[in-house]
């Protein structure tokens, strides 16, 4: 046979196969089953092979939220563009400005928030689920339907910091009760001598 390109599937077939039967002959079968071979599993890490692609299957219906500190692998977790039909399994609605880690945890955790909709304890959890930081809910004694929202972000940057208030004040419209009222304090890095104390860049200063 010539020296092109072996295909690995040539080793599978009978004997009479694997010999040199002519140029046309040998060159087809084997071009055949390279082409084969490529779709089925001789693919890449861009575009994987079917066979790699059946193998992880599984993974395609687990959002994967990263823990802490944590950097999945690509392919233990659901692909990115696969988010979107995941959330409508579970009639959740992504939004656009949603980084990739915030999807993949509110998918993971929407259907037993589901539960506590409506409720205190259901408010904190969506916003912790949001911000993986402190939240504190608490009503207001003086006015009838309404309560405080007490937020910590440690994001440092204003552009940043006015993203997360935006979207953390449109999780709160939603989640709340229709008649129920709200105000949305937020907690950012104060200046600590010798800790953080660089305005601009480690530190804010005032209301965001």
């Amino acid at each position: 046979m010539s020296m092109e390109q072996q295909s690995s599937y040539l080793r599978h077939l009978p004997a009479i196969f694997q010999q040199e039967v002519g140029v046309d002959g040998a060159s087809f079968l084997n071009r055949f089953l390279l082409a084969t071979e490529r779709i089925l599993s001789a693919g890449d890490a861009e575009r994987p092979g079917l066979e790699e692609r059946i193998d992880r299957m599984h993974t395609y219906f687990d959002p994967g939220p990263a823990a802490p500190g944590a950097t999945p692998a690509a392919d233990e977790r659901a692909p990115v563009e696969f988010l979107p039909w995941l959330a409508s399994w579970v009639a959740l609605t992504l939004r656009e400005d949603w980084e990739e880690e915030e999807k993949r945890r509110f998918i993971g955790r929407i259907v037993p928030l589901y539960r506590l909709r409506g409720t205190k304890a259901g408010l904190e959890q969506m916003l912790h689920t949001y911000t993986r930081m402190g939240v504190e809910i608490t009503e207001d004694e003086k006015r009838p339907h309404y309560f405080h929202v007490n937020m910590k972000l440690s994001e440092r940057d204003q552009l940043l910091l006015r993203r997360k208030e935006t979207i953390a004040s449109a999780i709160i419209d939603r989640e709340k009760p229709a008649h129920t009222y709200y105000e949305l304090n937020i907690d950012v890095p104060t200046m600590q001598v010798g800790v953080s104390s660089t305005v601009g860049v480690d530190t804010l200063l005032g209301s965001p």
